[in-house]
């Protein structure tokens, strides 16, 4: 099991808009892949950062879904092309994470 905390940044006064395109689009159209979304959170002191959490059960599983979702036409001709207007990419920090025993998310 192997989570990815992503952090994201918003172009300045761009967050609502990143979170619409997360909440509706995004996030649901990853879920129906496959992709356990497990949270999703701004931050409440930078109101450009956008936080949000996937589970994969293991590395394989995470290949095998990355390629699902970013290789698809769905993904490279009706989402991708509307994030540079709303995402700093350059910003964007991925940590992966390993659950502890007596973490409560698995």
């Amino acid at each position: 099991m192997l989570f990815e905390l992503r952090r994201y940044e918003a172009q300045p006064g761009k967050r609502d808009e990143l979170v619409e395109i997360m909440d509706g689009e995004v996030i649901p159209f990853q879920a129906g892949q496959g992709m356990a979304i497990l949270g999703s959170w701004v931050d409440e002191e930078n109101p450009d950062v956008y936080v949000w959490l996937r589970r994969f059960d293991s590395e394989e599983d995470r290949k095998a879904l990355y390629a699902k979702v970013y290789e698809s036409d769905h993904w490279k001709q009706h989402l991708a092309p509307r994030f540079p207007a709303i995402l700093r990419r350059e910003s964007i920090q991925v940590t992966r994470l390993v659950p502890t025993r007596s973490s409560l998310i698995r």
